[in-house]
């Protein structure tokens, strides 16, 4: 499906669909199209919301998880939401994590996959070959437990980002920033219901992450999909998408 980008006061997001609002966060060199299966599936029933972070327009001195979280908390205040559920992949994730440990009266319920704010093994804060394409493609596969989802398109995207002096530098700065804000203290005061739906072969934020998230959150379960890597929603989209309705259907049950 096509997605369509809205823009209205600097802010642009997918707004599809009608009913509870389900709002998406992507990774940080995650982009929107990453959700397009789970936007198909839920939009019948959901009024389905992805913003576009803003992660290459901050001003460098910003460029962090703090700020990345307010200015989320600007978007959610702009659109005027409130009870809504909330689903993080990656830094995504760790973005949901910091905004509902401000503000768990405003949501309903959240969904992690491959999220950040415990552990992750990235790309280690450093580009050491990005001008080889080979290099990041073996990084970008590295993502998924299946390579050939390292699309040449997905790779085209990643290599040009990373070979963008400004963009690498955001980039680093962002991921150090993800690195140094661990959530370990702070997820036991999380009250609400979590829905962890993780790929049992992540590489990037293993199991043992998943497992930790689940011990520290007090409302928490798990769910696994094998054969998957870090973006489930991507690799194995018919079983997260499963998962994701069955989580979503509990909570109104």
């Amino acid at each position: 499906m096509e997605l369509t980008i809205k823009e209205d006061k600097g802010f642009k997001y997918i707004d599809e669909g009608t009913g509870e609002v389900v709002l998406m966060l992507h990774g940080l060199m995650g982009a929107l199209s990453n959700w397009e299966d789970t936007v198909s599936e839920l939009k019948e029933t959901h009024r389905v919301i992805i913003p576009m972070l803003p992660i290459y327009d901050m001003p460098i001195i910003s460029t962090g998880v703090k700020s990345l979280t307010k200015w989320f908390e600007k978007f959610v205040n702009h659109l005027k939401l409130n009870n809504f559920v909330l689903i993080g992949n990656s830094l995504g994730g760790h973005v949901a994590l910091m905004y509902v440990a401000e503000h768990q009266n405003k949501v309903k319920a959240l969904v992690l996959t491959g999220s950040s704010g415990l552990y992750e093994n990235s790309f280690g804060g450093s580009f050491p070959r990005r001008e080889s394409y080979d290099y990041i493609k073996e990084k970008v596969e590295f993502t998924f437990y299946d390579p050939k989802i390292a699309t040449k398109e997905l790779v085209d995207e990643v290599f040009e980002t990373v070979n963008n002096k400004e963009r690498v530098i955001k980039t680093i700065a962002m991921a150090k920033s993800a690195i140094r804000h661990n959530m370990a203290k702070e997820l036991p005061n999380i009250k609400i219901r979590v829905g962890l739906i993780w790929g049992k072969n992540d590489k990037i934020t293993p199991p043992e992450v998943a497992e930790e998230f689940l011990e520290k959150l007090p409302n928490a379960e798990l769910t696994w999909i094998d054969q998957c890597g870090h973006a489930p929603m991507m690799e194995q989209p018919l079983q997260f998408n499963q998962h994701l309705k069955a989580f979503l259907n509990k909570l109104d049950a």
